[in-house]
């Protein structure tokens, strides 16, 4: 575990994967909640769903980054 921190929080890794996230999170809540949060409807649940939107890819990148350290490895 905490190798797998060591790699993840590196500044090269860590700015790419939260680059990675920010992007796709940001597609992902334009493509899914764009029109509750224009519409001035959005709550705690929309708000949930945004963070996911951005969590999701983080983490995905960060495994993938992980996997390809792993493979070196090996």
């Amino acid at each position: 575990m905490r190798d797998a921190l060591g790699i993840c929080l590196r500044p090269e890794h860590l700015r790419r994967t939260l680059t990675i996230a920010l992007v796709v999170g940001t597609i992902l809540t334009a493509i899914n909640q764009a029109d509750v949060i224009v519409r001035g409807d959005a709550t705690t649940t929309t708000l949930a769903k945004a963070v996911l939107n951005y969590l999701v890819p983080f983490v995905v990148s960060n495994l993938g980054l992980l996997a390809g350290a792993r493979g070196g490895r090996g």
